[in-house]
């Protein structure tokens, strides 16, 4: 195996999705070092070859999502001329929707990407997030549109998990617990968004803590970071998450990702039992 690995992501789109799939799989190689290049939106031969002079300059594995049959068919051609091992990774998953719905697959490059319903949607709740960030605009009318609201002490990824929640298109608010300042009594029994307790351990809240005073430049030695009082906030937080009855998840071990994926996993579930209740 060479030293370096070149992964060449080669896509008639924005090229997220080889992103993605490319992240995904090395994932499951320890130690595995790679270089990405980013091919994307080749859509003409043209494009394509100019791409592939490239490519032989750094020989490696070709991942693509080419549409166009033509480009397609010349970029699997040039690859095997040059010897390259290459993937097409999302042809599996298509060819069985396509036995299954009994139609064929679109001919249309990166439909995933236009301005539908869902793509309004997620910027409608980006811009929502944005403004309902840690604790502003906590009024019931504004904490109502939510689709989810989180809740925590500070520095439990309230803010990071917001923000990849509003880029799936759910609408969340956060607000910050803090004991000599609880929350208005509103919060708790607002019916529209789902409420989310998030914790971690209090070891290492003052790790986060700490680092984050050495960022902006100021001294680590205060009550933020002490230890006894992280562990007042934190037994505070759970006791009103246990009070009021809301889902907590514990974000000590988990990725923004994890986090995000266990709260949505909770939403469908509310959503799920909220039909059911209606029919």
């Amino acid at each position: 195996m060479a030293d370096t690995l070149h992964l060449h992501l080669i896509s008639d789109s924005t090229g997220e999705t080889l992103e993605s799939v490319a992240k995904a799989s090395l994932a499951r190689f320890e130690g595995a070092q790679a270089v990405k290049h980013f091919w994307p939106m080749v859509r003409s031969e043209g494009h394509l070859d100019r791409i592939i002079e490239e490519v032989a300059k750094k020989p490696g594995l070709v991942i693509y999502t080419l549409v166009d049959g033509a480009v397609r068919d010349r970029l699997e051609s040039r690859c095997a001329t040059l010897g390259l091992p290459m993937v097409s990774p999302l042809d599996p998953t298509i060819s069985a929707l396509s036995e299954l719905l009994g139609q064929a697959a679109t001919r249309r490059p990166g439909r995933q990407h236009v301005m539908d319903q869902a793509y309004f949607r997620r910027v409608d709740a980006i811009n929502y997030t944005m403004v309902h960030d840690d604790g502003a605009q906590t009024a019931i009318e504004e904490l109502e549109e939510a689709d989810i609201l989180l809740l925590g002490v500070s520095r439990t990824s309230k803010t990071p998990t917001s923000i990849y929640l509003a880029n799936r298109g759910y609408k969340t608010a956060n607000i910050p617990l803090v004991p000599q300042s609880p929350p208005a009594p509103h919060v708790w029994t607002v019916q529209g968004p789902l409420l989310v307790g998030l914790t971690t351990a209090p070891d290492r809240l003052q790790s986060i803590r700490r680092n984050r005073l050495l960022t902006l430049g100021q001294t680590p030695d205060t009550d933020y970071v002490d230890v006894e009082r992280i562990e007042a906030e934190v037994a505070f937080a759970r006791r009103l998450f246990a009070d009021h009855d809301i889902p907590v998840i514990d974000v000590t071990r988990r990725s923004i990702e994890e986090t995000a994926a266990a709260i949505i996993n909770l939403h469908q579930a509310r959503t799920e039992k909220g039909v059911e209740t209606q029919t």
